[in-house]
């Protein structure tokens, strides 16, 4: 077991998109390095789930139907319980932009999909240490 998976072993993730491929991929790379992985299909259903699971770090799809990343992202950090939660946007367009706009609502970082697991698993590790660092 690497330092990496142990760190993140408990650690509760939710992965919003409207991809099942996205969601299922993401759930396979998390779940192997012991996350606790919450999934999402929209903004509507995740907020109902948030309150209930209190995710560490939430991925939200930028592109969904009826709510989309911006403002799935804005209401979650408008609620003084989840402010301080990292929220990370997912795009396939990787425009400057976008991130501004990611920014904005409130989002703590912006990954390009599709993801490698790498790339995954380092960002929930880095807001994970910053967590208990502070």
């Amino acid at each position: 077991m690497s330092g990496e998976t142990q760190t993140l072993a408990g650690t509760k993730v939710m992965v919003i998109d409207d991809s099942n491929t996205i969601r299922r991929s993401a759930e396979i790379f998390l779940v192997k390095a012991g996350c606790e992985v919450i999934l999402a299909e929209d903004g509507f259903d995740a907020l109902s789930k948030i309150a209930d699971h209190q995710p560490d770090v939430i991925f939200v799809d930028i592109m969904m139907p009826r709510l989309d990343g911006y403002q799935t992202c804005a209401l979650i950090k408008k609620n003084s319980k989840f402010k301080v939660t990292p929220v990370i946007m997912l795009s396939s367009k990787d425009g400057l932009f976008d991130r501004a706009r990611g920014r904005m609502v409130g989002s703590d970082e912006y990954l390009t999909k599709p993801f490698t697991k790498e790339s995954l698993l380092k960002t929930v590790s880095q807001y994970m240490a910053q967590r208990s660092a502070s």
